[in-house]
């Protein structure tokens, strides 16, 4: 594993995948400031390497990707240091929903608060059999923010609104019965699922995944007649690289 720095480790495969680790965290990786900025930074440096095909985020232990965000550091905060402090957690998630190509949540174990707004940014999330997912801020005297506001969109309003109220945890079938997640792995099959998502993004052409991906964004965004109108220009531009003419002729000449 490569360090990017002591909370990013990177470890890189030939076809273009890429997986960061959070790393020095504690049993459940949780983030603290330190561990913020390190995590930011790092995807931003990794946002630079046009040969990263997929990312996949992961955390050091088999607990949780993200346990949350550190409620030890929070207990200590006066207003402006929250602010500061939440501001943090929010590039951070801003920097994971800005990478440039897919990004698959690994989510073995526990995934609460800060940790699930993290995956809520991600493009895919895979879950382990015996996940747990939840939103815990209103018990300790905080409204759940930033991209908690993602949440609805997953999920629906109702949903939304029974995880950051009542501050319930739900599983993983529930998790995936609700859209929170896209997989649910058999026991011991956490890995071999990514790797199914993984095979499933490399077989897309790279460069129509990352159009893809910055539509989609634009589009969470846009009215409606725009983003279709949008789509346009986009669907133009394509055609300026060869991988529509190598990719379509492929598939014309594939066998029958």
């Amino acid at each position: 594993m490569q360090m990017l720095n002591p909370f990013c480790g990177v470890d890189r495969d030939p076809r273009g995948v890429v997986r960061l680790t959070i790393c020095n965290a504690g049993s459940l990786n949780i983030l603290g400031s330190t561990v913020i900025t390190a995590v930011r930074e790092g995807l931003e440096v990794l946002a630079t390497e046009r040969q990263i095909r997929v990312l996949v985020i992961a955390g050091q232990s088999e607990k949780s990707m993200i346990g949350g965000a550190d409620i030890k550091e929070m207990a200590r905060l006066n207003q402006a240091l929250a602010e500061k402090f939440i501001t943090g957690l929010r590039d951070l998630c801003e920097a994971v929903r800005a990478f440039p190509g897919p990004v698959i949540a690994r989510m073995p174990g526990w995934c609460l608060g800060g940790g699930l707004e993290v995956a809520a940014c991600c493009d895919f999330r895979v879950a382990a059999h015996d996940a747990k997912f939840g939103m815990p801020e209103v018990r300790v005297g905080i409204p759940s923010v930033i991209h908690a506001a993602l949440l609805p969109r997953l999920i629906g309003w109702g949903r939304a609104r029974w995880l950051v109220m009542t501050a319930e945890n739900i599983d993983a079938p529930t998790a995936l019965a609700w859209g929170l997640v896209d997989v649910v792995a058999p026991e011991g099959g956490l890995d071999a699922a990514v790797e199914k998502t993984v095979t499933a993004l490399l077989e897309c052409g790279p460069d129509a995944l990352r159009a893809q991906k910055a539509l989609l964004r634009q589009w969470e965004e846009l009215p409606l007649t725009e983003s279709v109108n949008l789509s346009i220009g986009v669907f133009g531009k394509c055609f300026l690289g060869e991988e529509p003419h190598r990719l379509m002729q492929a598939f014309v000449n594939r066998k029958r």
